[in-house]
């Protein structure tokens, strides 16, 4: 039987922060769609640039197929969109595992956007220390930032991994802690790579963070994430308990399948065995 849709709730102790279940991962992209045309929207009419940093993954690909049809397409005010990285995979520009790559074969290119309001992550040419110096420099002359300042993105989108990892925040990683950079070079010891990615300060002062997990796979790490003890050097994700804006969880069903799951459990008869419970669940 299917299940109604639920309402966006505040998370238990997170009123800052809201979780959205959708029925797949097709109408979590038309659920961030159109919070980026009302938001791109609002900024223009306010007369102010609209800054975005975007993300890879499945779902974000959706999204931007999404926005660059006609469904959304001719509603965006797209040259008053200026649009940043979340964080990049150390690969060039044309490698298939960019996150520019995606962004620019299904957004940047069928929507025909400006390339001067598009600021990727540099990946050639540089060592990824140099290339995260970089952006940082990148940031603080198109925000205008002083020493001290920290960009404040009117929206991020991120993504969540089946480790709790997002961005290029990875587990147990030496950028978890950083708090004075801006743009860290991060390496990450399981891929034996560097990743370039923004840091938790600069995610947590975006006005609004759109997180977006799907798949089964991602549910035990988003239980965690959202129920779980605060322990950001496990699930760095849950760094985001700290967000001075909004965040929202956008979720399909199948990664929200285990919250609430202990509460749930306490409602069972005292004869059911675990191999019982594991089959509920």
């Amino acid at each position: 039987m299917t299940s109604p849709k639920q309402m966006p709730r505040p998370l238990p102790g997170q009123p800052h922060q809201t979780l959205d279940v959708q029925e797949s991962s097709s109408a979590l992209a038309a659920d961030a769609s159109e919070m980026f045309v009302q938001l791109t929207r609002q900024a223009n009419r306010e007369g102010r640039p609209f800054r975005v940093a975007l993300a890879g993954g499945t779902t974000p690909k959706l999204l931007y197929g999404l926005l660059a049809s006609d469904t959304f397409r001719h509603d965006v005010p797209w040259n008053n969109v200026e649009f940043f990285f979340g964080d990049e995979r150390w690969v060039p520009h044309t490698h298939r595992d960019s996150n520019y790559k995606l962004a620019n074969d299904n957004l940047f290119k069928p929507a025909n956007l400006d390339p001067d309001n598009i600021f990727p992550m540099p990946t050639e040419g540089v060592q990824p220390k140099e290339a995260a110096a970089q952006y940082e420099a990148t940031l603080r002359r198109v925000f205008g930032l002083e020493d001290g300042q920290l960009p404040h993105f009117n929206l991020i989108f991120l993504g969540m991994g089946d480790d709790g990892h997002t961005a290029s925040l990875f587990p147990y990683t030496e950028a978890l802690d950083e708090t004075d950079k801006l743009v860290a070079a991060n390496y990450v010891k399981k891929f034996d790579t560097y990743r370039i990615t923004l840091t938790a300060p600069v995610l947590n002062a975006a006005d609004e963070v759109l997180v977006l997990v799907s798949g089964e796979s991602k549910a035990p790490a988003l239980k965690a994430v959202l129920e779980g003890d605060y322990n950001y050097e496990e699930y760095p994700s849950q760094l985001l308990r700290n967000a001075q804006g909004h965040v929202t969880w956008l979720v399909d069903r199948p990664a929200a399948s285990l919250l609430g799951e202990d509460e749930e459990e306490g409602e069972d008869s005292e004869g059911d065995t675990e191999e019982t419970r594991q089959q509920k669940a």
